[in-house]
């Protein structure tokens, strides 16, 4: 087995506000091999690098008076809920309710300021596009040499298109001229989103992220490259076994996230002190690599690249 596929979650997202510029240099500077952008749609139906359309959790959105009269409470259809987490109602600012223009004017900021007031020091930048994170990460390097990647997670998709809004034909249009398909890994939790990628012709890998276990030889039977399991699921299982499991009906494994904080550790790894203080990520993370996974998500790549030239025995790049 390679080098696991070191993805920056967000970017550098533990040290920064996440899908920032300055989260996803720094996420290569720090070992990376990939940054991981989640998309939803403005309303001009640009591709947005947001985690959830709903962004005052991750802008600086409440601050604007000019858009108060944006918020609003929506309700969710039963059909488009999360399985396991049903959430009916939602109020906020949703990127739907914006041009491309007016989202540009907005500021990024730290999601979890408790657990990482470093990060909520720092100026996040502008919100981002995702135009403008390919054009950032094309001609990047990594650390070792290789061209930089790209993880994009298409966000709900069956939603937006109960709205009007085609992830699948977005992403096509804003990847078209800017980034090669190989160089970009396409991710989402929905597989009829990933079907149509393939069906449509697009020939970069496509990866199913589930928080079960999935039917590995029907999901490679339908063309899709990998698998990515929620950590946890590695953890209270024999996660070796079922890594092993999908890597032998050909799909690679890779698993989301790693973070150093307390608060998202297994419980048998946290450590002393509150929930922003780090506990045994090294003992996590060394769980994790030895199920043999082809690759993982990270909040704080530095610590999860010294882990794996360490246990390979290799000097770290400088």
């Amino acid at each position: 087995m390679g080098r696991p596929l070191l993805i920056a979650h967000r970017g550098a997202s533990g040290y920064h506000p996440e899908h920032s510029a300055a989260a996803v240099l720094d996420g290569f500077a720090l070992g990376a091999d990939a940054v991981e952008p989640d998309l939803v749609p403005a309303r001009d139906a640009i591709l947005v690098v947001r985690h959830e359309p709903e962004i005052s959790e991750t802008s600086d959105v409440a601050e604007h008076p000019e858009f108060a009269d944006r918020r609003r409470t929506i309700r969710i259809p039963a059909e488009v809920q999360a399985p396991g987490d049903p959430i009916d109602e939602l109020t906020g600012w949703f990127t739907v309710d914006f041009d491309w223009a007016e989202l540009a004017t907005l500021r990024t900021r730290e999601r979890l300021p408790e657990l990482r007031p470093r990060s909520a020091s720092r100026a996040g930048g502008p919100i981002l596009r995702f135009a403008e994170l390919l054009d950032l990460v094309a001609p990047l390097r990594t650390l070792r040499g290789g061209a930089a990647l790209v993880v994009a997670e298409l966000k709900h998709p069956s939603a937006f298109e109960l709205l009007g809004y085609d992830l699948v034909d977005r992403f096509l249009d804003e990847i078209a001229g800017r980034m090669p398909p190989e160089r970009c890994i396409v991710e989402c939790f929905e597989l009829p989103a990933l079907l149509r990628l393939r069906e449509l012709g697009y020939p970069g890998r496509l990866v199913y992220l589930s928080e079960q276990p999935v039917d590995h030889v029907a999901l490679a039977a339908a063309g899709i490259d990998g698998v990515s399991y929620a950590k946890a699921l590695l953890l209270a299982l024999d996660g070796a076994a079922l890594v092993a499991g999908a890597q032998r009906a050909g799909l690679e494994v890779l698993t989301w996230t790693l973070r150093a904080e307390n608060a998202f550790l297994d419980a048998r790894f946290r450590g002393p002190g509150g929930d922003a203080d780090w506990g045994d990520w090294r003992g996590e993370f060394t769980a994790i690599l030895d199920t043999g996974v082809d690759g993982v998500f990270a909040d704080q790549p530095d610590l999860v690249a010294g882990l794996i030239d360490e246990r390979e025995g290799v000097a770290a790049p400088t």
